[in-house]
Parts: structure tokens; C-alpha cells; sequence
């Protein structure tokens, strides 16, 4: 008894409700099974080290990056296995170039030799441009004189860059080129390229403000972007005060 007022103790007395406490999960660690390589797509293609056995089955060709030892296809670098049929090659994670014939590449030229330019194409070796591989300008089907020679400068001088096609590789793994087709040679100059993306843009920028396109209705376009960026063409007030120069000018030759 306290104060005439009787206690009453024990377990099944419960805590007041400030001292509750809200419920905790807890979660034993416990050992996680190993979980092996997922099986890329393609299911064959895996990834090697150099060293490491591809196939023991004598029924597979031996490709790039692999070679043959105890009857055993071994990787040679370290990349992806890719099968075609029964070639078996590994593809490197990282490497130079390596030139196969009918490729074609983009290289930039670093010098000009005799009869001769040479290409730099992220291979090991710098490829080689003959002068009797390249279309001369116009498309000239005819023998390298020593005019020609003499001008090599004037086709193709130091940083310019080209595309091409791979005529054969040498023996040390060297890239000759040529650029006897049309599709191949100089790439478009940075000015041309300007001129073209101006042109698309503001071919965008009449076709979005539903003006009628033609060849004066381009050219005027073309025109009023001239003060513009051509990146700033889109932009949306920019692209409304050109065509609205525009269809000025049209209603204004119209009379």
C-alpha cells in the first residue's frame, strides 16, 4: 500500500505508453551461393585471356587472335570468341587496326613521299596511298606522269583527311590503300558541310512554319540565316523571324 493506494508488480505488468518500441526486422547474414557468368547472347561467345584454351574440337579453322598448340585452339589476346561457322577468332578488347583486305577506313594523311602518300589509320604501321591508286581529279583514267608527281601536294597534302579501301596488306602487316572509286578520296571540306547543314535547317525551319518550298523560297531562307548560327536556326524565335523575312521577300517579289 502507498498512499492507500495499492501497486501492482510483476511480468504481466505492461510499460506505459511512451515506452513502447515499434517492431524491428532483422535478417541473419547467411552464405550466398556463387553465382557463374551469365551466358551472353549468341550462347558461344565468351570472353578469354591470352592462354586460355577455346576448343579442343580439331573440327574448327584457326582465325585472328588464336593459335594451335597440342591440338588445342588457344586465345592469343584477350577479347571475345566470335565463331562464323567453323572459323573461330577472338576479337580484342583493345588493339590497333589491323588491316583485311576489302575494308574500308578512314585515315588522315601525315606525309607526302614519292609516287607516295602516307596514311595514318590507328594501325600499327602507317598504311600507304600510291599515286597510281587514287582517281585523279576529274576522274582521269590514264598513266602518272611526272606532272602528276609534281602536284601530288595539290590532291592531297598533310591533314587531310580520306576514305579508302584496303587493295592488300604487306607481309610486316602494312595497309595499302587506293581510291579508285568514286565513293572513295577527299571527305567533303568543312565549308561545304556549313553550306549543307545551313541548308537542311532552313529547310526544316520553312517546312515548320508551313511555308511552300522551292528554289526562291530556299534561297531567301538561306539568306536571312546568314546573321544566325547554324545550330540557332531551330531554335523557335530565331526560326520565326527568318521565314517571316522570307515570305516578306516572296510577297515582296510578287508585287
Amino acid at each position: 500500500m502507498a498512499g492507500g493506494r495499492r501497486v501492482r508488480t510483476g511480468s504481466s505488468a505492461l510499460p506505459p505508453p511512451a515506452l513502447k518500441m515499434a517492431a524491428i526486422t532483422m535478417r541473419l547474414p547467411v552464405a550466398r551461393k556463387a553465382v557463374g557468368p551469365s551466358a551472353p547472347r549468341g550462347g558461344e561467345k565468351h570472353l578469354v585471356a591470352p592462354g586460355d584454351t577455346i576448343t579442343t574440337d580439331t573440327g574448327y579453322m584457326r582465325g585472328h587472335g588464336t593459335y594451335v598448340e597440342e591440338e588445342k585452339l588457344i586465345a592469343s589476346v584477350a577479347g571475345a570468341v566470335e565463331r562464323v561457322n567453323k572459323l573461330v577468332c577472338v576479337k580484342a578488347l583493345k588493339t590497333r587496326y589491323n588491316g583485311e583486305v576489302g575494308d574500308i577506313v578512314v585515315g588522315r594523311i601525315t606525309e607526302v613521299q614519292q609516287k607516295r602518300w602516307k596514311v595514318e589509320t590507328n594501325s600499327r604501321l602507317d598504311s600507304v596511298l600510291l599515286l597510281s591508286s587514287m582517281n585523279l581529279p576529274g576522274g582521269e583514267l590514264r598513266r602518272r606522269s611526272a606532272e602528276d608527281e609534281l602536284a601530288m601536294r595539290d590532291y592531297l597534302q598533310e591533314g587531310d583527311l580520306i576514305s579508302a579501301e584496303v587493295q592488300s596488306v604487306f607481309s610486316d602487316g602494312a595497309v595499302s590503300l587506293h581510291t579508285r572509286s568514286l565513293k572513295y578520296g577527299k571527305p567533303v571540306p568543312l565549308s561545304d558541310r556549313e553550306v549543307i547543314s545551313r541548308l537542311r535547317n532552313c529547310i526544316v525551319a520553312l517546312v515548320t512554319q508551313k511555308l511552300m518550298l522551292f528554289d526562291t523560297s530556299i534561297l531567301y531562307c538561306y539568306e536571312a540565316s546568314l546573321p544566325h548560327q547554324i545550330k540557332d536556326i531551330l531554335k523557335p524565335e530565331v526560326m520565326e523571324e527568318i521565314v517571316l523575312e522570307t515570305r516578306q521577300r516572296l510577297l515582296d517579289l510578287e508585287g
